[in-house]
């Protein structure tokens, strides 16, 4: 059984995708969110809940044109969460299908919406639900190759009085801490004479990104978007990373313009 969310600004046009979505007997719940704002808050508590939580969400059925975020925009932000939950547009325009697919939808089906159509999308996204669900056999950790870096691309630090070189895409995020930064990678960290304002502005190139007064992070290596409350963090391999308010904005709006691959 199928738990959605329906999205759409218009009301009309919900209610009636919310009556058919009831209709089917392979969903158990149906609730409607009337901006996208509404939808992501929901869908946030849903995944901070977990998969079997009571407020769990398998499916949004997602207009495009909508006032604020757009579906498109949705999309790409629930991108970034580890298991987002799967995605049918409903819309008017024909003209989005090819940036629809890119982005992972389950189906795109045109307004005005027919039961049969509709169906079809909740069988579709039934298939990947329940094979999400089966158990799967465990497999092998997969071996990752160190990436070549040259010398250009590095970072002196000093380490037990011996000055050793560090790459830059090592970094996932710096860490403010006074007169100087922490470079933090995936083996650990390092303390370096540079303020984090200096470091910010010489790899804004790289994609290095100030999400606070006290964080830089590699826009690459950002692994999830959280949007809880008004409040917004990131996470970065296994640290949590809060978002200011004041930049909350700009990052989301990065991450949309660069997705991850």
């Amino acid at each position: 059984m199928l738990r959605v969310l329906a999205v759409d600004d218009e009301r009309p046009a919900l209610e009636e995708l919310l009556y058919l979505l009831r209709s089917d007997p392979r969903i158990s719940r149906a609730e409607g969110a009337t901006d996208a704002t509404e939808a992501l808050r929901r869908i946030s508590h849903a995944l901070d809940a977990g998969p079997d939580g009571d407020e769990g969400i398998d499916v949004v059925f997602l207009d495009i044109h909508m006032a604020g975020l757009t579906g498109l925009d949705v999309a790409r932000l629930l991108a970034r969460f580890s298991e987002p939950p799967l995605i049918v547009f409903v819309t008017a325009h024909e003209g989005f299908a090819v940036r629809a697919f890119d982005l992972k939808a389950v189906d795109y089906v045109l307004k005005p919406v027919r039961r049969e159509r509709l169906a079809e999308a909740v069988r579709r996204a039934g298939d990947l639900v329940g094979a999400a669900r089966e158990p799967r056999p465990p497999r092998a950790e997969p071996q990752v190759t160190a990436p070549v870096h040259s010398a250009a691309e590095q970072i002196p630090v000093e380490l037990g009085g011996v000055t050793r070189f560090i790459p830059i895409d090592a970094v996932t995020y710096v860490e403010a801490q006074g007169d100087y930064a922490r470079l933090h990678t995936e083996n650990g960290s390092h303390l370096v004479r540079i303020p984090l304002s200096t470091l910010e502005e010489r790899w804004a190139s790289r994609g290095f990104v100030r999400i606070h007064r006290s964080h830089l992070v590699a826009l690459a290596r950002i692994d999830e978007l959280r949007l809880d409350a008004g409040t917004t963090t990131v996470r970065v391999g296994t640290a949590e990373l809060a978002v200011s308010r004041r930049h909350s904005r700009q990052l989301r709006e990065l991450l949309m313009r660069h997705p991850r691959s």
